[in-house]
């Protein structure tokens, strides 16, 4: 009965018993189908037209219902002018003032639209209240989900930084063996090896649940993801001017023939498979290939400009001072610029064994297994940026490149700069070289496929 305007309590009366309706110019009073019907002068209608005034009952002994249609009087020249919808509105719903004379039809309206407004307002707020209600659900889902998201995230860092700690243990165990060969520390290595097999699986499964390589992803931007991880960085926490700075120097690379050059020469001395076999013998990831082409383009004689530490010469560029601290001798023509036969830093074997030596100690210690870092660390020398690295918290976490540009961007020069980023781009376009539009393939792709 709540959806009805007239409520009639009485045995004889339906729940929705009849309707009052205006149709084709007249009034009508139509049943609904009720139980017990309408009834006219003993008759059952289903229909009638309210002429004049009409009686009616519900039920065959229900309740009379007496309709009446006021009758519209005929205009007089001395009638006022017809009233506007507003003063309608105004006259029949409107606020009464005191001492107002208002005639019983006016109450009865009156009465009926207030019945009919309050059961308005009631549905109105039971409709608010309920999208009010369906608002708050999905606000909080939201908010669930994204706090379900914020801490898968976290977790996942969380692990990626464990298994880099791991990585550090692992090296200092490898060194230990190098120095006692003692096959309980190699055993305790293939420990450690197996664990973190396990946590880079989890990690993984961690990366495919929160999308962080979409399938939408430009493969582009797929690949400087892929990179960042080579070289020992977390996807979670690249920034996204990091992304942006590594295209702009493909760009770079693409407007110079300079890497093509470099790539085949390597491929032809055939430089390129023992730099990485000699990478990978130090745990390292082959992609460190690319420093021996910023550095040198792979030209094994060549001398760099005269330094208060001396001329670096070869392919590595070794420093007199580095060079003898892994173990290469030095040449009689160690203070000229010129090729000397002499200079072990010219003989591209045991320069690159060096140069993997070299690069893994700084990988496993203070560069806290951050690839970027090493490369910094490997362009502008131990004396300086790791000076600068040594500042930092001492733990994979708080120690990568991007964290050192944030706290340091002023102190390092851009020849720094630039030397990490043509090296991290050049190994994203190695990657997959012709879709960058080089006519090479990936110099590494062979290794990938031992």
């Amino acid at each position: 009965m709540s959806d009805c305007d007239v409520l009639i309590e009485d045995e004889y009366v339906s729940r929705t018993h009849a309707r009052v309706l205006y149709e084709l110019g007249e009034w009508w009073v139509r049943d609904l189908q009720s139980a017990n019907g309408i009834f006219i002068n003993g008759e059952r209608v289903e229909t009638a037209p309210v002429r004049g005034d009409l009686t009616f009952r519900l039920g065959v002994q229900g309740p009379a219902v007496h309709l009446a249609v006021e009758q519209r009087q005929a205009p007089t020249a001395a009638a006022p002018a017809a009233k506007t919808v507003a003063q309608y509105r105004d006259y029949y719903f409107g606020n009464t003032t005191p001492n107002q004379p208002i005639g019983e039809r006016t109450m009865m309206i009156r009465a009926a639209f207030g019945q009919v407004r309050k059961k308005q307002r009631w549905r109105y707020a039971s409709i608010a209240g309920v999208l009010a209600l369906m608002l708050l659900a999905a606000g909080a889902f939201a908010y669930y989900e994204h706090r379900q998201l914020a801490q898968q995230q976290t977790v996942a860092k969380d692990l990626f930084y464990s298994m880099k700690a791991l990585d550090m243990d692992i090296a200092a165990l490898e060194n230990m063996i190098r120095d006692t060969r003692d096959p309980r520390v190699r055993e305790q290595v293939r420990k450690y090896e197996n664990r973190r097999k396990d946590m880079q699986m989890t990690y993984d499964q961690f990366l495919a649940a929160l999308h962080v390589y979409n399938p939408k992803m430009p493969e582009e931007e797929r690949l400087i993801l892929r990179v960042s991880r080579i070289f020992g960085e977390c996807e979670l926490d690249i920034p996204r001017d990091f992304k942006v700075e590594i295209q702009n120097y493909i760009q770079k690379w693409k407007a110079s023939g300079r890497l093509a050059r470099a790539v085949a020469l390597a491929r032809d001395k055939g430089y390129t498979v023992k730099i990485a076999d000699e990478l990978l013998a130090q745990d390292l990831p082959p992609q460190f290939f690319y420093l021996a082409l910023q550095e040198s383009d792979f030209d094994p004689y060549i001398s760099g400009p005269v330094t208060y530490k001396g001329i670096a010469k070869g392919m590595w560029q070794f420093i007199p001072e580095t060079a003898v601290k892994y173990n290469l001798k030095l040449g009689p023509l160690v203070d000229l610029r010129r090729p000397d036969p002499a200079d072990e830093r010219q003989h591209f074997d045991k320069a690159t064994h060096a140069a993997a030596l070299y690069i893994k100690d700084l990988y496993s210690t203070d560069a806290q297994a951050s690839g970027l870092l090493v490369i910094a660390s490997y362009n502008w020398g131990e004396d300086k940026v790791v000076r600068l690295i040594r500042s930092m918290p001492a733990n994979p976490r708080d120690r990568n490149f991007w964290r050192l540009l944030s706290i340091y961007r002023d102190k390092i020069p851009q020849e720094t700069y630039d030397y990490v980023f043509y090296i991290v781009s050049a190994a994203v376009i190695g990657e997959n070289p012709r879709l960058f539009g080089f006519n090479f393939d990936n110099p590494l792709g062979d290794l990938e496929k031992k």
